[in-house]
């Protein structure tokens, strides 16, 4: 008889504690880095302040900020070889996902510290891979365009940077720091699928691109990353504000799923939603977007009350993203420029308490068949 395995056992592994972590938590409807709640931190932190909180697990002085912003900044340009290595990479009909999961692969061929176990080393790369995710995002763009690779700006920040490269023109200040308040909503969030990918390729004591390499995997998939880029196209389907409340009556009505709603974690309100919304509102009727907003709400209010179901951070970044200009099919990638920072958090916490994830499956195959020459069966 198979063993009978009496562990914990639930599908997805929901309610299931699989580490020890104190890089960031969610209580009720509270997320926090650190201790810091992400309200706090939105409002008052810059992107880089909050992966130095990530890594070191305090906030930086004054100093430290500075000379940390200026190492990263000076880390985002991609070797000139490598930007022509990238540009014979197909991107017609590639799903940008699958470009950037190749493109952060080959950035270690680069790497002198790729395969290094030493922790200064392995710091670097992750200065390199945060930098660098960006730009290849931003490149990625540039070159299904037809256009020429943009060259980072010393001495700006990663939001700045990113903007600046893939448009080609210097952003306006009040779309910095949209972005980057974008960048420090999606940094990290406890253990998701992304998260809990890296943990197991680090677990293995395998180097650090190959643990980012698999977050991204993980990140690519619709059920995880993609549902901003699904709620723009929701909207965009629906067309106008008139149309909203019977669209959504008629889907509810159908038991259909409407993406950016509910959350396996968050029961009382997803606080990343929160501050979306009204980041949403407020660009959406600056750029002449505001009929999205408006869609937004009718769908909310309505989901909300008619299934009790409330929106998560997928749901108003999307809108927040289509006001920026930004292409529907590079929401998930810009998740990855920010969550980075989240994953090599877990990658360093891995490697510090580490024991290799092994869990057991619960056996309900058949059991007692004998094999037979293939004329008997």
């Amino acid at each position: 008889m198979a063993e009978v395995y009496s562990g914990a056992l639930d599908r997805g592994l929901e309610g299931v504690v699989a580490c020890t972590t104190k890089i960031s938590s969610i209580v009720d409807a509270t997320l926090c880095y650190r201790g810091y709640t992400i309200e706090d931190l939105a409002e008052n932190s810059s992107f880089e302040e909050v992966i130095y909180l990530l890594w070191n697990n305090r906030l930086p002085t004054a100093s430290e900020l500075s000379d940390f912003s200026k190492e990263l900044s000076s880390g985002l340009a991609l070797e000139p070889e490598l930007v022509e290595l990238l540009k014979k990479f197909p991107t017609k009909d590639v799903h940008p996902m699958a470009w950037l999961r190749s493109a952060v692969s080959t950035l270690s061929l680069w790497d002198a510290n790729a395969q290094s176990t030493d922790r200064a080393d392995q710091e670097k790369v992750a200065m390199s891979l945060t930098g660098r995710m960006g730009s290849l995002v931003a490149l990625f763009q540039r070159l299904r365009e037809g256009k020429d690779y943009v060259a980072p700006k010393a001495g700006q920040s990663v939001a700045w940077n990113f903007l600046y490269m893939l448009k080609g023109e210097e952003p306006k200040a009040e779309a910095v720091k949209v972005f980057d308040t974008c960048l420090i909503l999606h940094a990290d969030h406890e253990l998701n699928c992304s998260a809990f990918t890296t943990r197991v390729v680090a677990s293995s004591l395998s180097d650090i691109y190959s643990a980012i390499t698999a977050g991204i995997g993980a990140l690519k998939g619709p059920l995880h990353g993609g549902a901003n880029e699904q709620v723009m196209r929701t909207l965009m389907e629906i067309g106008s504000v008139d149309k909203a409340q019977d669209w959504v009556n008629t889907a509810l009505a159908n038991k259909e799923k409407i993406m950016g709603f509910g959350h396996r974690v968050y029961k009382n309100g997803d606080p990343r939603a929160k501050i979306l919304r009204g980041m949403s509102k407020s660009l959406s009727e600056l750029t002449g977007n505001g009929k999205f907003y408006e869609m937004s709400e009718i769908l909310d209010n309505t989901v909300t009350s008619e299934k009790g179901l409330l929106p998560n951070v997928d749901f108003y970044s999307a809108t927040v993203y289509y006001s920026m200009g930004i292409p529907l099919d590079l929401y998930t990638p810009i998740f990855a420029t920010s969550r980075v920072s989240g994953w090599l958090s877990h990658v360093f916490e891995q490697y510090d308490q580490n024991r290799i994830y092994r869990p057991r499956g619960d056996w309900k195959g058949n059991e007692g068949l004998k094999w037979k020459p293939a004329a008997d069966r």
